[in-house]
């Protein structure tokens, strides 16, 4: 058995509820699906402690610039070898 919605409702796992709807029933209630969804999916967002904020946002600082460092160092190879193999000056 198979939970459908967040209100708790079981239904087995072949069951469907919905009765025959037009085009429209079902357009305007797969996007009522869908809003109660998300709504269901934010209640379990976890809103981290401030502690927990600054050690995320220094970790991706440093990450960012290691890649930056990274990124840097390639583009300075590139541009040698460019020059080695050309000759012409990089800008």
């Amino acid at each position: 058995m198979d939970q459908d919605e967040p209100r708790g409702e079981v239904v087995a796992a072949g069951a469907t509820r919905e009765k025959k709807q037009g085009f429209f029933g079902r357009f305007f209630g797969s996007i009522a699906l869908f809003f109660r969804q998300v709504i269901a999916e934010l209640r379990k967002v976890v809103t981290p402690t401030r502690k927990e904020l600054v050690k995320f946002t220094l970790v991706v600082l440093v990450f960012v610039l290691i890649v930056m460092g990274i990124v840097y160092g390639l583009d300075a190879l590139f541009a040698w070898v460019t020059h080695m193999v050309f000759g012409v000056p990089g800008t």
